[in-house]
């Protein structure tokens, strides 16, 4: 079971970031008095552009579901946030979230012109009350997202309108009562509106900001109480679900907004704007215990937790929405912002390399609503959910509902605006790894480039080269992995730098044109017991799965225009029961590693960037239960008298049918 180690230490690494005092203001806005300081300062919208493969993926993206879903998806065809008569609450801006980034990421004119509708939309609909949008709508919490959506397109273009257009929102939530109530979406997702109230108060230093801040955290549902007091912690939870749960034995603790799995993904990041807001140590702690819980009562090796949709235990069979993945990056991004805790980023990374493309097909025309850990079948069959429904882990255009189909887009895109953050030493910190180049001040104001050649994750070798026009002094810090104990860091030739895994090496020194850094990886295989004491095996920041040869059958077509947005089946043409042979204390001999270049689709299987091999044995009672894997067997298993063969791992990104926690039949 994965645990979460203590941030303090992680912190006080990173003392030297946060100095804020100690130095001239910082190239980007930072956090002014009375803000607590931040540890990083978020760049804006475009400084970072993707490379490489992870280009690629967002083309894929561009050419996918994004960059087609409002000619054909009704929901947008016809949306009231570009003006027409369609849905007017959460799908528009949802959907605006990641086409923004995505577009200007790309420099994509097309998509760009596609956003425009809306943006105008939106900036014309101001009213003197300061309210904006669709005539239609009168709930704040759409206007959360779309605040986001607008600092966003103020970055990548320098439009004055968006600030005037902030500037009379947060006077309409000033002048008018709170309306936050804990039994509705805007209350309890109430502090998403904060991200843009303290954006503002950096662009303007106009305490309106704070005081609106201030307003809606004591008027909204106390997460970080939530956190400090967690109440789902019965494993048995997995009993209480639909259809399993008997009329005469109700559950001890009823589904609500609070066991949502993606409101408790947003509402990871509150703490921090609290601390921001406060400087109080205590919601510091609120969040470290809540994620703790998280993780010990319904943590998932992907570094997720399961909710399928409300809290869901421990079971590799129990799903986990795409939403609460993309809003639990989100988080991280933002927190990461907040604190600089290394041990953060680590696991951005494994939901982004991870869970993030294991719940899309590689060319990102269909999605999931649930992914599983352990999925061995995608069919609109019973399951045993919390409260969704049966089509949920099919790959489809909207299965269950159609918030993911709106939401999902901002994974990758924010993920790559996030890689790169500026410090308060007038420098750079490399914050998740991965092939990009960041154009961006440092020192008084010079410009740089830093291009991050690699193929990372698939590949453990990263070369970081400096292009500037004159000789400049900055420090550069570079994040090590904590899986990372033998990290190597060279500048130039021979100049070795210490690399401590979970921490970020500083490298401060007059940088030239050229000059070059070179961190190495080594990607030992690990190994993590999990559920009833399986096994699951990372190399890097990847989870590996069993390679389940597959069929798909089509369900549904959505547009004849763009066959590939239908719904499908996927059913197993492969046995998928197995138990991992091997000795857990020697990971190293029992497998092979293979790999191959990196694909113009980075996450298909037929094109897997990493191979692993290892013996297995098949467990003959091990076998479908309501449509999924059966509970995993208790490991150690007995290899005695089992057949045993060589099967194939892959990386979950690359899996639509896998198993990835497996029992573990000890080698002795």
């Amino acid at each position: 079971m994965r645990r979460f180690a203590s941030l303090t230490s992680s912190i006080a690494a990173c003392a030297l970031i946060a100095g804020a005092a100690a130095v001239d203001a910082a190239n980007y806005p930072e956090n002014p008095a009375p803000l607590a300081p931040e540890a990083f300062m978020e760049l804006p919208l475009g400084t970072v552009k993707p490379d490489g493969w992870l280009r690629s993926q967002l083309q894929i993206q561009a050419r996918g579901l994004t960059g087609h879903l409002d000619e054909f998806w009704d929901s947008l065809f016809s949306s009231a946030w570009k003006g027409l008569d369609g849905d007017a609450w959460e799908r528009g801006p949802y959907y605006l979230d990641g086409l923004v980034p995505l577009a200007y990421l790309l420099d994509d004119q097309r998509l760009i012109s596609k956003a425009r509708p809306y943006i105008e939309y939106m900036l014309m609909t101001r009213q003197d009350t300061g309210w904006f949008g669709p005539v239609q709508n009168t709930d704040r919490w759409p206007l959360a997202v779309a605040t986001k959506v607008l600092i966003q397109y103020y970055e990548a273009t320098g439009d004055e309108r968006v600030l005037e257009l902030l500037k009379s929102y947060f006077q309409f939530i000033l002048d008018n009562p709170p309306d936050w109530p804990d039994n509705q979406w805007r209350g309890v997702r109430a502090m998403e509106t904060c991200i843009a109230a303290h954006w503002m108060y950096r662009q303007t230093k106009d305490p309106m900001y704070v005081k609106a801040a201030q307003s809606i955290i004591d008027n909204c549902y106390k997460w970080d109480e939530w956190f400090r007091n967690f109440a789902y912690t019965d494993e048995a939870i997995t009993l209480w679900r639909s259809p399993l749960t008997p009329k005469d034995n109700p559950p001890k603790i009823g589904y609500n907004l609070l066991s949502h799995g993606v409101n408790i993904a947003m509402a990871l990041k509150y703490p921090g704007f609290k601390y921001q807001q406060t400087a109080d140590e205590k919601y510091h702690e609120s969040f470290i215990m809540g994620l703790k819980s998280l993780d010990r009562y319904h943590g998932q090796v992907t570094g997720v937790f399961a909710c399928d949709e409300h809290l869901a235990g421990l079971n590799p069979t129990q799903g986990t929405e795409l939403c609460a993945v993309v809003e639990m990056m989100y988080s991280l991004e933002n927190l990461i912002s907040i604190w600089g805790t290394p041990e953060l980023a680590d696991r951005l990374e494994s939901l982004a390399y991870n869970a993030l493309p294991g719940t899309t097909t590689p060319d990102f025309w269909t999605h999931q609503y649930d992914q599983q850990v352990n999925q061995v079948l995608c069919s609109k069959d019973k399951r045993k959910w919390s409260t969704n429904g049966d089509e949920s882990n099919m790959y489809g255009l909207e299965p269950n509902f159609g918030c993911c189909t709106a939401n999902m887009h901002q994974g990758w895109p924010k993920f790559v605006s996030s890689m790169w953050m500026a410090t308060h030493d007038k420098g750079l910190a490399a914050v998740a790894l991965g092939p990009n180049t960041v154009s961006a001040k440092v020192a008084d104001g010079v410009k740089v480039n830093i291009i991050q050649e690699t193929e990372y994750p698939f590949d453990e070798h990263i070369t970081y080269t400096i292009a500037c026009q004159e000789d400049v002094e900055f420090p550069l810090y570079i994040r090590i992995p904590g899986w990372a104990d033998k990290a190597k860091l060279v500048v130039g030739k021979r100049e070795t730098i210490p690399a401590a895994a979970g921490e970020f090496a500083c490298i401060k020194r007059v940088w030239k044109n050229g000059d070059k850094v070179k961190l190495t990886l080594p990607m030992d295989i690990r190994g993590e017991r999990r559920y009833h004491d399986s096994i699951a095996i990372h190399r890097g920041p990847l989870v590996f799965s069993l390679e389940i040869g597959q069929y798909m059958t089509r369900v549904k077509k959505h547009s004849d225009i763009y066959p590939d947005a239908s719904d499908w089946e996927i059913r197993p043409s492969d046995d998928w029961n197995y138990a991992l042979l091997l000795n857990p204390e020697k990971l190293q001999s029992a497998f092979k590693v293979k790999t191959h270049p990196v694909s113009q689709i980075p996450f298909a299987a037929v094109a897997a960037p990493v191979v692993l091999s290892v013996k297995a044995c098949q467990l003959d009672e091990w076998v479908m239960d309501w449509n999924s894997a059966g509970d995993l067997p208790q490991s150690p298993i007995d290899p005695k008298g089992l057949e045993t063969k060589t099967v194939k791992l892959i990386p979950y990104g690359c899996t639509q049918l896998r198993i990835t926690e497996f029992p573990l039949a000890e080698k002795k």
